[in-house]
C-alpha cells in the first residue's frame, strides 16, 4: 500500500512539472492540439494536497512498537504467575517454621533463629521487587493506551480527509493492537484483581499449571479417593474455612474442617466429624456449601446432605437415575454435585438418556430438582465435570500427564459445543474436581494430594469487533 502511495505522489509531481514546463512555452490549456504541428500539448491537474504518507508510516511503526511491548508484558505476566505461586509456598513454609519455633522454642538455637530472620528479609525483598514490577507494568499500560489514542486520532483524520480504503489495512492493524492491549490488561487484572462472581465472559480459555499444596491430612498416599476445598457459599465468620475428606476406597465416612488455609497445611482441624454409620456415603462427588455437606449414598441409591449448623441429615431419591454410569477414573461416582455463582447443581445419567449426562438444578431449601437439561456427552467417556456460571464443563484424560476440557453445555441458551482447553495433572489419577465461585479456582484431589488451578476467562471487551469494510 505504501509503495502504491509513493508511486501516486511521484506521478502527481511529475505531471505537475510537465504542465508548468509546457505552459511556460505558451502552450494551450485544458486540451490537446498542434501548436507548431509537431507538439502534443496536455494539461494535468495537481490536487491541492497530497496524501500524507509520513503520517501513515508513523502510525504503522507505532503499531509495531506497541505490539512488541505488549508481547514483553504478556511474558512478564506469565513470570508474575510463577513467582506468586513460589512466594506463596515460601511464605506458608516460613509461617509453619515460625509457628513451630513458638511452640517449641527450646528446640531451636540462635543460628536457627538467625536463619529464619534472613529468610524473612529475603521474602520481603522478593515481594517488594514483585510490587515494583507490577507498578511498572501498570505504567506501561497507561503509556501504551495514550499512544493508541494518538493512533486512532491520526487514522480518523486520514479517513475523514482522504479515501477511507487507503488506510483501512492500517486501521485493522490498529484494532489488533488495541485488542492485544485489552487482553494484556485483562490478564493483569485477573491475576492481581480477579473479577470474582462475574459471569460477563464467554467461558474458560486457560487453566494454570497445578498448584500443589501437600499430601492429605492422613499423611497417607493410599488415601487416593476423596476431596478438598472451600465452602462455595460460606456462612458468616467461616469465609476462610477449608474442608477435607479422604479414604482408601470410593467412600465417605468422615470429614475434617479447618479455619483457614494455614491450618489445613498444619493439619490442625477445628472439627473432625464422623458420619453416622447408616449415613456413610459413596463415590467422590461431594461438595461443601452453606455449611452443608452434599454427597451420594447407596442405601437407598440417591442423594444425601448433612447440615453442620443444625446437625440434620436429609436424603432424596432421583427416580430415573442409574447406578450403571460413572466417570472414567472414579467408581460409584453416579451423582456429581457442583456449585457455581448461581447455586447448586447435580449431574447424573440414566437408561433413558443411554448414559448421556443430565444436568439438574437443585433447590437448596427443598433439596428437590427445579429443572433438568439433557446433554449429548456420554458420561463413562468423561473423567470429571464442573459448573461455572450455569455452564457445564466436561473433562477427559488425554495422556498420563494431561487433562482437557473438551465439552461445554450452556443451560441458559441450551447450546452445547466442543472446546479444547488442556491442563496438566500432578499425579496419574484423580477422584474429585470442582469449581469454587468464591475464588474462581478449580480444586482437585489428585492421588491423595491437594491440588488447585487458577482459571482465565474470556471476558467481554469493548474492542472485540473490527469495523466494517467501507467501500468508496
Amino acid at each position: 500500500m505504501i509503495d502504491t502511495l509513493y508511486f501516486l505522489a511521484l506521478l502527481s509531481s511529475a505531471m505537475a512539472w510537465g504542465r508548468l514546463g509546457l505552459l511556460s512555452e505558451g502552450s494551450a490549456r485544458n486540451g490537446t492540439g498542434g501548436g507548431s504541428g509537431d507538439r502534443c500539448i496536455c494539461d494535468a491537474f495537481l490536487p491541492s494536497s497530497t496524501f500524507p504518507i509520513k503520517d501513515l508510516v508513523v502510525v504503522e511503526q507505532t503499531a509495531v512498537e506497541i505490539s512488541h511491548k505488549l508481547e514483553l508484558e504478556m511474558g512478564k505476566l506469565e513470570d508474575y504467575e510463577i513467582k506468586l505461586t513460589a512466594y506463596e509456598e515460601r511464605i506458608i513454609e516460613l509461617s509453619v517454621q515460625i509457628e513451630n519455633m513458638e511452640k517449641n522454642p527450646d528446640a531451636y538455637n540462635d543460628a536457627d533463629k538467625v536463619e529464619i530472620k534472613i529468610k524473612i528479609k529475603q521474602a520481603e525483598a522478593l515481594i517488594k521487587e514483585l510490587h515494583l514490577s507490577i507498578k511498572g507494568s501498570t505504567t506501561v499500560f497507561e503509556s501504551l493506551r495514550i499512544q493508541i489514542t494518538v493512533m486512532v486520532q491520526t487514522l480518523t483524520r486520514l479517513e475523514l480527509t482522504y479515501d477511507k480504503n487507503l488506510v483501512l489495512v492500517t486501521r485493522r492493524e490498529y484494532i489488533k493492537v488495541q485488542l492485544q492491549l485489552e487482553e494484556c490488561e485483562r490478564r493483569h487484572q485477573e491475576l492481581f484483581n480477579p473479577n470474582i462472581g462475574s459471569c460477563a465472559h464467554t467461558g474458560i480459555i486457560k487453566v494454570s499449571k497445578p498448584v500443589v499444596s501437600q499430601l492429605n491430612a492422613n499423611l497417607n498416599a493410599g488415601y487416593k479417593y476423596g476431596g478438598w476445598g472451600k465452602d462455595s457459599k460460606p456462612v458468616p465468620d467461616r469465609e476462610s474455612m477449608y474442608w477435607y475428606s479422604g479414604y482408601s476406597s470410593a467412600s465417605i465416612v468422615d470429614i475434617r474442617l479447618y479455619t483457614n488455609y494455614k491450618n489445613l497445611l498444619l493439619r490442625n482441624h477445628f472439627q473432625h466429624h464422623n458420619l453416622h454409620s447408616s449415613w456413610y456415603g459413596t463415590g467422590n462427588n461431594f461438595i461443601f456449601r452453606d455449611n452443608t455437606l452434599y454427597y451420594q449414598i447407596n442405601n437407598p441409591f440417591g442423594l444425601a446432605k448433612l447440615n453442620f449448623t443444625t446437625g440434620k441429615y436429609e436424603s432424596k431419591v432421583i427416580p430415573r437415575a442409574s447406578s450403571r454410569f460413572s466417570y472414567t477414573n472414579s467408581p460409584n461416582q453416579n451423582f456429581d454435585f457442583a456449585a457455581d455463582e448461581s447455586g447448586l447443581w447435580l449431574t447424573y445419567a440414566n437408561e433413558e438418556s443411554a448414559g448421556r449426562m443430565v444436568i439438574a438444578k437443585i433447590n437448596e431449601l427443598s433439596f428437590g430438582v427445579e429443572e433438568e437439561w439433557q446433554t449429548s456427552v456420554y458420561k463413562p467417556g468423561v473423567s470429571n465435570a464442573f459448573m461455572v456460571c450455569g455452564v457445564l464443563y466436561a473433562v477427559k484424560t488425554v495422556d498420563i500427564k494431561t487433562e482437557e476440557i473438551f465439552y461445554k453445555y450452556d443451560t441458559k441458551t441450551k447450546q452445547e459445543s466442543y472446546v479444547s482447553v488442556p491442563f496438566e495433572r500432578f499425579q496419574d489419577k484423580y477422584s474429585n474436581l470442582d469449581f469454587n465461585p468464591t475464588d474462581q479456582k478449580l480444586y482437585m484431589y489428585n492421588d491423595g494430594y491437594y491440588v488447585n488451578y487458577n482459571l482465565w476467562f474470556n471476558y467481554t471487551a469493548k474492542a472485540t469487533v473490527e469495523p466494517p469494510v467501507l467501500l468508496s
